[in-house]
């Protein structure tokens, strides 16, 4: 049996990122929570926290946070059917931890946080991540759930098709007269300045190679971790970059920015994915990420009666 006072006390340090702040969250002091941390990990053999600044969770740690996680979202479920069997001084709201990349969180997602914290008294603790990266966040126990851009089966989880997000290159007109007043071929584009959100943004890259303009070098970048300074900048003249239809369709409109080379788009396929042993506790939060979606997203090709949203595909392990 867990010592859940002790997961207690992990959680709130993994969570806080000190035992100081996980102490003034858990009205002890900082040594009663380093003892708990102490003896739940004499009792499971091995080190659950790595002290630093911030303090992390070593990858078993993490699961068990998630444990925790789970565990509260169960208890939440049975205050709501069975309000007599939890007083109020001993609840606390659950807290999801997703994750979910910038241009979902600045557009559609938006709707489904809305829907479901209206709904609901549970808490999200939201962590912005590329969506081809978002899959591993889940596998290493530092998530509950997350929007990915990963088709294929995540071990013990479920996953649902949600649908695609397109993706343009664009810039401001000037920026086109600037650099490619002469075309855009693989001389000029490798002297234009590019946009990438972050070290692992490949989608630039991607719409290079498929467009056979892809040189040794690469064109030079501007690194710019925000999507909506991401949409700035490319209307300010900063830089090229591929932009989701969604964020700037306005602004082609209305002529700020146009595509460097029209109809070369590329589709961005969306899964919503979970923990499947957390399945009963999200199964709103699943109804209001896949409605949200199909309000806003493409469909997947391969969507169909076989494979409609409501089936999760589901994987081994």
């Amino acid at each position: 049996m867990l010592d859940y006072a002790g997961l207690e006390a992990l959680a709130a340090v993994v969570r806080e990122g000190s035992f100081e702040r996980a102490a003034r969250k858990l009205h002890i002091t900082p040594s009663a929570v380093s003892q708990r941390i102490k003896l739940l990990e004499e009792r499971v053999g091995q080190v659950l926290v790595l002290r630093g600044q911030p303090c992390t969770g070593t990858e078993a740690g993490r699961r068990l946070c998630l444990h925790v996680e789970q565990v509260a979202l169960l208890e939440n479920e049975l205050r709501r059917t069975n309000p007599a069997l939890v007083s109020e001084g001993q609840f606390m709201p659950p807290t999801l931890k997703l994750a979910v990349n910038a241009d979902s969180l600045s557009s559609w997602f938006m709707d489904a946080m809305a829907a479901f914290t209206r709904e609901g008294n549970e808490l999200l603790d939201i962590s912005i991540d590329d969506q081809d990266h978002t899959a591993k966040r889940i596998k290493e126990g530092e998530v509950m759930a997350a929007v990915t851009a990963t088709s294929t089966s995540i071990t013990g989880c479920n996953t649902w098709p949600l649908g695609s997000m397109r993706y343009v290159a664009a810039a401001s007109p000037a920026f086109m007269a600037q650099h490619f007043a002469a075309g855009v071929t693989p001389e000029s584009i490798a002297r234009a300045p590019m946009l990438s959100y972050d070290r692992k943004d490949a989608l630039q890259d991607k719409w290079l190679h498929a467009q056979g303009l892809a040189t040794r070098h690469g064109p030079p970048k501007h690194w710019l971790p925000s999507a909506y300074a991401f949409v700035r900048a490319g209307e300010a003249g900063v830089g090229w970059g591929m932009q989701p239809l969604l964020l700037i369709q306005r602004h082609l409109d209305a002529g700020t920015l146009v595509e460097v080379l029209p109809d070369t788009g590329v589709d961005v396929p969306l899964y919503w994915a979970h923990a499947r042993n957390a399945q009963a506790g999200l199964e709103r939060l699943t109804h209001c990420v896949i409605t949200a979606a199909a309000g806003w997203l493409q469909p997947l090709p391969t969507d169909g009666p076989e494979s409609g949203a409501a089936a999760p595909k589901k994987s081994g392990g």
